[in-house]
């Protein structure tokens, strides 16, 4: 017999609660949030690797 699948929400960080993202049938990304809130979000939580070695950007 097959385990039943739960509908249960992923754990996200408390500022992207209630975050949707999906492409319509024309390929356009439609999103629950606007791009420079979501930027700003990733800018200031994700390490980005390719930046690392700068000494002009600000931490």
């Amino acid at each position: 017999m097959a385990k039943d699948k739960k509908n249960t929400q992923p754990k996200v960080h408390p500022d992207l609660d209630g975050f949707q993202i999906s492409i319509d049938k024309f390929g356009q990304i439609q999103s629950s949030l606007p791009i420079e809130k979501l930027n700003e979000f990733l800018n200031k939580n994700v390490d980005d690797k390719k930046l690392r070695h700068r000494d002009d950007i600000d931490k």
